[in-house]
């Protein structure tokens, strides 16, 4: 059954796809309630926001009790607290999944993540599973958590996305403005990159996207499409969630930040003839197979601060997340599918309880052996003026997380000084604060 609030568009699709499966349209949603047979399950696929609300108010006017109502949406996951806890009030089910895959999902099988009551799920995990992508056999979906679960692991996935996005726009850019490599010749690289370790469906269709060229024209159609890139807000929903959390996420919030910055085009074209950069200097030798290093270094930096992420969230709203579920849930289906994520569901079965992905035996030794060619290519985009907001953030991460002790020690000593925030010793218990602009004794205050 389906229903569209435009008849139009009912339609339409039945005119244009009625004949590829068993659809009946309905046009209002009681005509929708009244074609289905109890106990109802109705997926509600909507924008985030006021149009949830009132797909769900509508729908709990039509629906009885034992009902179970899924919002698909990339709704942000507090507001799926809200309309579970209402939804469920009156005796109905409720499901808050997130959907990854694009229009590729929808017609092959998207990656599945359904919070909600174990009830509700049990309802419709027949139909979720049957839908969705399959890896080994394994379908892309699992049970995520209570309530808003679904929607948060959703929202993380979202934010690795960006930072994925941002790291391969950040490939292109170097190498085509350091090397002044072609479209057409870095889609030969990406192509390449695609059958080893980076295998990737993002790597994958930025190999198609390079090899694009305009209708009966030379010219590559990337060339012709304007560097402002736009945003839905679940890459900024997830860089202010983690701030919430206290989990330092640095590579997606750079590249939320790099988004808003390409949007200020005009500010950007006037700032190009005003502002100096670096003298040109010749590119050292061997950058494409460094980038490749750097690249995949910085993709683990930007999975490793996701899952930390989503630990923590597991923590604070006592979800019980299975990090090595999720893993396996979006090996297929998702935008985020990768090769290397069978990598770190074999993290979490190792150490189930693992603080960071950094810190497995395998992502150690290959972080360890991409650091020298990371640093080299760091070192060249600041050479060249180019920036890299995201392998530089990604490498400054990893050198903060392995240093056993860093700077913040003078922080806490400037706060103390101006706003008596007091610090802690390394040598005994307890709080101290200096009375630095008095007579510069230090006292303990707890």
């Amino acid at each position: 059954m389906l229903y569209n609030r435009t008849r139009q568009r009912t339609e339409e699709f039945m005119e244009s796809f009625g004949g590829q499966g068993d659809f009946r349209p309905a046009y209002s949603f009681e005509e929708l309630a009244k074609i289905m047979k109890p106990p109802r399950a109705v997926l509600v696929m909507v924008k985030a926001g006021k149009p949830v609300d009132e797909s769900i108010d509508a729908l709990t006017k039509v629906l009885d009790k034992g009902d179970t109502i899924i919002d698909g949406g990339n709704s942000f996951f507090q507001d799926t607290q809200r309309r579970a806890a209402t939804v469920e009030r009156l005796g109905l089910g409720f499901i808050g999944s997130g959907v990854s895959g694009g229009e590729e999902g929808a017609l092959h099988g998207p990656s599945l993540m359904p919070g909600g009551t174990r009830r509700s799920y049990e309802h419709v995990e027949e139909m979720l599973t049957a839908i969705a992508a399959k890896v080994d056999e394994i379908p892309c979906c699992t049970y995520i958590g209570p309530d808003g679960a679904g929607h948060f692991v959703k929202m993380v996935h979202n934010g690795i996305e960006y930072a994925d996005i941002q790291l391969i726009a950040e490939t292109y850019d170097l190498l085509r403005q350091a090397l002044h490599l072609s479209p057409d010749e870095l889609a030969t690289t990406f192509r390449g990159w695609n059958e080893g370790r980076l295998q990737s469906y993002l790597i994958e269709i930025t190999s198609h996207v390079l090899a694009k060229h305009e209708d009966g024209a030379a010219s590559s159609l990337i060339d012709a499409i304007e560097d402002e890139a736009e945003q839905k807000g679940t890459g900024r929903w997830t860089s202010q969630s983690a701030l919430e959390l206290g989990v330092p996420l640095t590579g997606i919030t750079e590249a939320v930040f790099a988004r808003m910055l390409s949007s200020q085009k005009a500010q950007r074209v006037k700032a190009s003839t005003i502002l100096a950069g670096p003298s040109a200097s010749k590119a050292p030798g061997g950058l494409v197979d460094d980038v490749q290093e750097a690249l995949y270094a910085s993709k683990i930096v930007a999975y490793a601060q996701g899952f930390e992420h989503l630990a923590a969230g597991s923590l604070e709203y006592s979800w019980k997340l299975d990090l090595g579920a999720l893993a396996t849930i979006w090996r297929g289906g998702c935008i985020i599918r990768a090769k290397f994520l069978d990598r770190i569901k074999d993290a979490y079965l190792r150490d189930p309880a693992l603080p960071s992905l950094l810190l497995d035996p395998f992502f150690q030794e290959a972080l360890a052996g991409a650091q020298p060619a990371w640093r080299r290519v760091v070192k060249t985009a600041v050479d060249q003026g180019i920036p890299i907001p995201a392998f530089a953030s990604s490498l400054a991460y990893y050198d903060g997380y392995r240093r056993a002790r860093g700077p913040a020690n003078l922080i806490q000593g400037l706060r103390d000084y101006f706003g008596a925030h007091t610090y802690h010793r390394t040598d005994r218990e307890g709080a101290y604060h200096t009375r630095w602009a008095q007579d510069g004794t230090e006292v303990k205050t707890d």
